[in-house]
């Protein structure tokens, strides 16, 4: 299973096409909020389905502000991350992703991409689409019987 994950556009729509384009097949695309209207435009635009949380930066959305799935027998806490402020560390995401049984934790807010593996829990940050980030980027969770992997992409 190959599932796309995005975060923080803030409105780059372009950005985000372009990253579904160069990501190929995707079984799931799922966008970690900041701005979660992006992802709604997306699944208009794509015919299909994406999972998505709300960001700091959607204060009157009504989309969920966090989480927690389940494929292929893997348990995926996904959040924005500012309600776990991570960008002061991984603390309070940790001591989350332990209290929901999560294998894999999806979170933005930081636009900086980053996975980390801790206490055989996944973290993964797939940076951000904001047209003001010099570096643009993605992830590509896949999920292959019990092995769960991850990978940061540049977009082009």
């Amino acid at each position: 299973m190959r599932i796309l994950v995005i975060s923080d556009t803030h409105g780059n729509y372009p950005s985000a096409v372009r990253a579904i384009d160069q990501a190929g097949q995707s079984d799931h695309i799922i966008h970690l909020g900041d701005v979660a209207d992006d992802a709604t435009a997306m699944e208009h635009a794509l015919g299909k389905s994406v999972i998505k949380v709300a960001g700091n930066c959607d204060p009157t959305s009504t989309v969920p502000k966090e989480l927690c799935i389940s494929f292929a027998g893997r348990n995926i806490f996904i959040t924005h991350g500012d309600s776990y402020n991570v960008k002061s560390g991984l603390s309070q995401l940790r001591k989350k992703a332990r209290s929901t049984k999560s294998h894999v934790v999806l979170y933005g807010h930081t636009h900086m991409a980053d996975i980390t593996r801790s206490e055989g829990i996944l973290f993964v940050n797939p940076g951000s689409l904001a047209e003001a980030c010099t570096t643009k980027s993605f992830a590509r969770l896949i999920i292959s019987g019990n092995r769960i992997s991850a990978e940061i992409v540049s977009v082009e």
